[in-house]
């Protein structure tokens, strides 16, 4: 059983590739670009040197984040499609903080800005949790309704209340704050490149969910009212808490990553912050079995996409919204596969068909005639 399982997924792994790589092939035909050559330059050219390794990492840090609050959401039994506008509110409070108190030392300063970065996100996904808890509302509606309204939110404080200063002086009128002060501007990990201690705070978060999710009473009513609702009532377990808890936590940390990645990278807000984080972090929650231990090579691994994506713009001549579009078909396979993978009718077919092949398949001793 275990060795059909195996086989059975290393087969729907090796077809989803198949299918991504031919689709993308498709398209790339399509437009007059070389399948090959854009395949090489995504998948080996991030690796030709350092700076291109860590901007795989840089990548892979909102990922990380915002798919570890995605996993705590769904295996609480709520959809959080809204980290994209949570992460917009964490970026405004993290940054409303950075720039209110400059005179912190860089330890206090920082763990503050962090702080109003898992507030903001944690409150804005609140709303979509109160909603569904009390009220009902489908919260996949809620959530996307809401990253319309942060958007919508975020650019009034840029070009209006957080404004810099400097661009209303000029008159160039650029939607962008003022920049943070230094001691709220993450240490650099690797001199002369972008990749910073967002990384550690990442990976130090993923080990936190871990053990909060699986060693620790909370998070077992968290995974129980999941699981089983009516079950999780019955043992005493107040689920619309549950609900209300874990949204706020998936917000929280999409509220961090907000943070992290303008205190990281930006060192100050402007617009297209989020890069699609947000929406990407959904897929590699859902890549890495919304488990920690998955979410960080999933992570790495879309990383390695966006940068090769970006590269391929240069090398291969390919358009960027072709990239979209093949970003989009990979995404496509892999959640295909995952659906497969997880289908327990589908495993037991299989199983069955790989019991047929090994019944056909005359043993060893057989095909010698019994002969040493």
């Amino acid at each position: 059983m275990n060795r059909s399982r195996i086989a059975y997924g290393a087969a729907v792994i090796l077809l989803a590739a198949l299918a991504a790589a031919g689709l993308g092939a498709i398209v790339l035909k399509a437009i007059g670009a070389s399948p090959i050559d854009t395949y090489v330059t995504i998948f080996t050219g991030p690796f030709s040197d350092v700076f291109g390794i860590t901007e795989i990492l840089v990548r892979a840090v909102p990922l990380i984040l915002v798919g570890l609050g995605i996993a705590i959401a769904f295996r609480s039994g709520i959809i959080n499609i809204g980290a994209e506008g949570q992460m917009l509110m964490g970026i405004l409070a993290a940054t409303a903080t950075a720039l209110a108190l400059p005179g912190l030392p860089r330890y206090a300063l920082l763990t503050l800005v962090m702080l109003a970065g898992a507030l903001g996100g944690g409150l804005w996904a609140g709303i979509a949790g109160l909603l569904r808890a009390r009220l009902g509302v489908n919260e996949i509606l809620s959530t996307v309704m809401l990253n319309y309204i942060a958007a919508q939110f975020y650019t009034f404080f840029l070009r209006g209340p957080m404004i810099d200063p400097g661009e209303l002086e000029t008159g160039s009128g650029t939607p962008q704050s003022m920049r943070l002060p230094e001691s709220a501007i993450l240490s650099h990990l690797v001199p002369g490149t972008r990749l910073h201690t967002g990384l550690v705070l990442a990976l130090v978060l993923c080990v936190c969910v871990y053990f909060f999710l699986w060693h620790t009473t909370f998070g077992f009513r968290l995974r129980a009212a999941g699981a089983e609702a009516k079950a999780a009532r019955y043992a005493g377990i107040n689920v619309p808490g549950s609900l209300v808890a874990a949204m706020v936590l998936s917000g929280s940390f999409a509220g961090i990553a907000g943070a992290v990645e303008v205190t990281g990278v930006h060192h100050r807000a402007i617009e297209n912050i989020t890069s699609g984080y947000g929406f990407a972090g959904i897929v590699v929650a859902l890549f890495g079995a919304l488990h920690p231990a998955g979410i960080v090579p999933a992570a790495v691994f879309f990383g390695l996409l966006l940068v090769g994506s970006d590269m391929t713009q240069r090398s291969a001549g390919v358009p960027a919204n072709m990239i979209l579009v093949l970003q989009g078909v990979i995404i496509l396979c892999i959640v295909s596969a995952k659906m497969y993978l997880n289908n327990a009718y589908a495993q037991e077919r299989a199983a069955r068909f790989f019991s047929r092949l090994r019944a056909k398949t005359p043993p060893e001793s057989a095909k010698t005639g019994g002969q040493p």
